[in-house]
Formats: C-alpha cells, sequence, structure tokens
C-alpha cells in the first residue's frame, strides 16, 4: 500500500539518498546520475502534483459509429446465409472466409456492372456457385449432391471406354504390336 503513495514523500534523489545511508543499496551500486544530482541540485524540487479534474468540466467524448459499405454487405451476406457448415481457420495466415471473397466477388462485380443492390447480390451467389463455392440459405434444404448437367453424370470408367471405342478407329501406324497407344483426335499428345 505505501508504494502507491511513495511519490508524495520527497524525491527520488532523497529516497535513494535515504536508502544509501541506511545500507539497503551500497556505495558501488548506487545510480549513474546520483553524482550529477548532487552536484547540481534542480533550484527547486520536483514536486509530484496530481491533477484534479472538475466533475461538471469533464466533456463525454463519444466514439462516432464507423461503418463500412463492406459492413453492410457482410451483415447481409450473414442474414441471408448464416455463419456456414465450418468454423473459420485463424491458424491460418492465408484464409480466407466465405463471407470475405463474397465481399471481393460483390465489389468486383459492382464496379463491372451497373444493377441493383438485390440483382448484384444474387449475381455475387451464382458466381461463387461457379467458382465451387456453395452458399446455403438460411432454413433452406441442403443442395443435392446430384448435378443436373447429363455431362457431370459420366463416369470415368464410361470415358475411358468411349476414348478407346473412338481411339481404335482413329488408331495410326504402331511401331510395337505390344504397346497400346491410343490417339485422342482433340489432343496432338498420345496416352501410353
Amino acid at each position: 500500500m505505501a508504494g502507491s503513495r511513495l511519490e508524495k514523500f520527497g524525491t527520488v534523489f532523497t529516497r535513494v539518498r535515504d536508502l544509501m545511508r541506511s545500507g539497503v543499496i551500497q556505495r558501488a551500486e548506487k545510480p549513474i546520475w546520483y553524482d550529477v544530482f548532487q552536484a547540481f541540485p534542480p533550484r527547486r524540487d520536483p514536486l509530484h502534483v496530481k491533477p484534479r479534474s472538475r466533475a461538471s468540466s469533464k466533456k463525454q467524448e463519444t466514439v462516432p459509429d464507423i461503418f463500412y459499405r463492406e459492413d453492410e454487405i457482410r451483415a447481409k451476406f450473414y442474414e441471408q446465409y448464416g455463419v456456414g457448415p465450418r468454423a473459420l481457420d485463424l491458424t491460418k495466415s492465408t484464409f480466407v472466409s466465405t463471407c470475405q471473397r463474397f465481399v471481393d466477388k460483390y465489389t468486383e462485380l459492382q464496379s463491372h456492372r451497373e444493377l441493383e443492390e438485390s440483382a448484384l447480390f444474387e449475381e455475387t451467389g451464382k458466381a461463387l456457385l461457379s467458382e465451387g463455392i456453395v452458399l446455403r440459405r438460411r432454413g433452406a434444404p441442403p443442395v443435392s449432391a446430384e448435378s443436373k448437367d447429363p455431362v457431370l453424370k459420366l463416369k470415368l470408367t464410361d470415358m475411358l471406354a468411349e476414348q478407346q471405342s473412338t481411339g481404335s478407329h482413329n488408331k495410326e501406324t504402331m511401331e510395337d504390336p505390344t504397346q497400346t497407344k491410343l490417339i485422342d483426335p482433340s489432343y496432338s499428345n498420345t496416352i501410353s
């Protein structure tokens, strides 16, 4: 408790001087500034006076709310889509949240096109879906894993069988009959 009142009783110089007299601080351990202060003392001793403030003169400082345009987009995103299925990974310095990707795409589309805000919001969602980021609206059923595009339903085995059947029609002369080479007409490379 006395530590909080030390500045009221004497100066740093008088306290160090008294500690040296009592033997707490040895003469060899005295501070560097002690001899200079003793040789050239100030004209007035430094006095600590705690500033008093009047309760009536103290003005209430209010910090204004700071909102950016991106904050409005984020608020609408979280209102419509929620937080998302997975937590934010703050351990990676390069991690970009789905919301931040949405805001970036929104501002990009906004600079390129002149659309209404609601249409721009929908276009941003579609653009992210085309990039592979699935956004799920709050309360909406989950997106089905099946795609409506028939090209995406093809299986790898079907694709290979189709390539082999078209490749047998387009085979060029083989140098080694034990090695089968297929030539794809769309590529100039050969597959071994």
